[in-house]
């Protein structure tokens, strides 16, 4: 089996598992266009904003992995911060074109000193390209390496779509998510609200 045909099976597995675009039947889910081989390769959410009350959130998100660097990275040297975790990829237009309204508020978070970390997760790309990408968009905080598609398996379900960001409270636990391409204005707010809880 090529590395091709090896990573769209792994792909598919995930991307049932987690039922990221519906049902495989479907032409335009993620599934789908994996197996069509056409590169196309992400179903684009239209933006919208889901918050989650403290008391409704589920168990905090468990994850380790590889950065583009190649460094290790824990997703618990994350707690007692917010994180941002924004799913992308350097083939999928929205992705390319939120990466600017990213970087700005992760810039902002920063320069507020605020508790929050950000984190991207590049999905169905080799390291190496997704590290061009970043270099090249100016994008300065880390990266996951998940070429396989399989670190969506850890995010509950709520990244179903290329690009999705999820903003987890300071105990690890998805306290909100877009689906679909993000503003600095909205992943701003929805940041800063997480911070100011207590």
């Amino acid at each position: 089996m090529s590395g091709r045909a090896r990573r769209a099976a792994v792909v598919l597995a995930a991307t049932g598992a987690v039922a990221l675009a519906g049902c495989s039947e479907d032409p335009n889910s993620v599934a789908a266009q994996a197996k069509s081989g056409d590169q196309k390769g992400f179903v684009s959410g239209d933006g919208s904003v889901e918050t989650i009350a403290a008391a409704d959130r589920a168990e905090p998100v468990t994850m380790t992995g590889e950065l583009l660097d190649g460094s290790a990275w824990d997703i618990a040297s994350t707690r007692g911060q917010v994180l941002v975790l924004n799913v992308w990829g350097s083939w999928c237009a929205p992705c390319v074109a939120e990466a600017p309204d990213l970087q700005k508020a992760w810039e902002g978070q920063q320069a507020k000193k605020a508790p929050v970390q950000f984190l991207g997760i590049d999905f169905r790309e080799e390291a190496e390209r997704g590290a061009a990408f970043v270099r090249k968009a100016g994008v300065t905080y880390p990266s996951l390496s998940d070429e396989a598609g399989v670190t969506l398996l850890r995010l509950q379900g709520k990244a179903p779509t290329t690009p999705s960001t999820l903003v987890l409270d300071r105990q690890g636990r998805i306290a909100a998510r877009v689906n679909g391409p993000v503003s600095t204005t909205t992943l701003t707010g929805l940041v800063d609200d997480v911070v100011a809880e207590s």
